[in-house]
């Protein structure tokens, strides 16, 4: 199972280099009708990746603290 996280932890950091990589803020600077995608649905596809890839580091780190235990 570890494997498998680590797989998708990579595939979602991958994923993650080539949109970061894209040139969305440029495309904004274009009229919209040679827009080839919304550049607002870039940025929420990265964030989308940015909380995959937290949830799966989470995971990976085991469970929570209990903020109340001493």
């Amino acid at each position: 199972m570890t494997g498998d996280r680590r797989e998708l932890e990579h595939s979602v950091q991958d994923e993650l280099k080539l949109v970061e990589g894209s040139h969305f803020a440029e495309e904004m600077l274009e009229p919209i009708a040679n827009w080839q995608f919304d550049p607002t649905d870039v940025q929420r596809y990265e964030v989308g990746l940015h909380s995959l890839l937290d949830a799966v580091e989470t995971r990976d780190a085991g469970p929570p603290r209990d903020p109340f235990a001493l």
